[in-house]
């Protein structure tokens, strides 16, 4: 039982530690979507997307999520017509960042809930060793 526990405790604290940097990731591209180039043909910011793998944990025996990489998205940048802006081109138009508020958002929550559902079961895997010591009292 307790190598049970110990198993329910290291895959959720990997989902913790994945989650949490996935939040940190949608939390910059967030910052960002409205951060354009200094200069003419430059690049504005590009989205950040983190990619998941599955590790296995000889120890325990568990298999754990772990952060394969963070990359960016290949995605088209939007234009903007601002003939005024230092980054505009020929024609007037600036790159804008490929980052839509409204899909991090939407990232945003279904990490905050997957990282809270993590804690949930460390949780219950806490109460479930301190019920199991009661009894053995």
């Amino acid at each position: 039982m307790a190598g049970d526990l110990d198993k329910a405790l290291v895959v959720s604290a990997s989902g913790l530690r994945a989650q949490s940097l996935r939040m940190r990731v949608i939390a910059e591209n967030i910052a960002n979507q409205d951060s354009v180039a200094a200069t003419p043909g430059g690049q504005p910011y590009r989205r950040k997307i983190v990619q998941f793998k599955s590790v296995l944990d000889r120890e325990t025996g568990a298999k754990e999520v772990a952060v394969r990489r963070v990359t960016v998205d290949p995605g088209a940048f939007g234009r903007k017509y601002a003939p005024g802006h230092p980054a505009a081109d020929a024609q007037g138009y600036v790159l804008t960042p490929n980052v839509n508020g409204l899909i991090e958002s939407s990232d945003l929550r279904e990490a905050q809930r997957t990282y809270e559902a993590n804690l949930s079961s460390i949780e219950s895997a806490k109460q479930l060793a301190t019920r199991t010591i009661d009894l053995l009292r």
